[in-house]
């Protein structure tokens, strides 16, 4: 009997360059767009040709708790704007036990933007940070 329930990711473990950053809580912007080209063809009136062109790959942010493996961030976006070396990333979506679920591995991978925790200490709550990443595509697995 095949298993129905579909696999729940609870985190995201990323690594750049084959070096872990650690673990985010959040990732959004995973995606892609196929940029279309319309062209109209003399003497046919009935439709317009859609070509595809080019893809435009969408930013990616990464969010989580600062923690132990925050100073991984810094120093990896401090490296990277001293001679934006673009990198490869893969991200991992990890169930509760563990386990990965899915496997994105990303190219030319370039820093956008860090955003610190906001201290407040009239409302605590939980310090985050949110790293943005924009990238080049996806690489096949192998």
């Amino acid at each position: 009997m095949p298993d129905d329930d579909a696999p729940v990711g609870v985190c995201f473990a990323v690594e750049l360059d084959k070096s872990s950053i650690g673990v985010f809580s959040t990732c959004e912007g995973l995606g892609l767009e196929v940029v279309m080209e319309q062209r109209e063809e003399g003497g046919n009136n009935m439709m317009v040709w859609q070509l595809p062109t080019r893809m435009k790959y969408t930013n990616i942010k990464l969010s989580r708790p600062v923690g132990p493996d925050s100073h991984k961030l810094t120093s990896w976006i401090t490296k990277a704007l001293n001679g934006i070396k673009p990198t490869t990333a893969v991200i991992s979506a990890m169930s509760a036990d563990g386990k990965q679920v899915a496997k994105w591995s990303l190219d030319g991978v370039v820093p956008v933007r860090w955003t610190g925790p906001s201290l407040n200490l009239d409302s605590p709550k939980v310090f985050m940070e949110t790293l943005e990443i924009a990238h080049h595509g996806f690489l096949p697995e192998g």
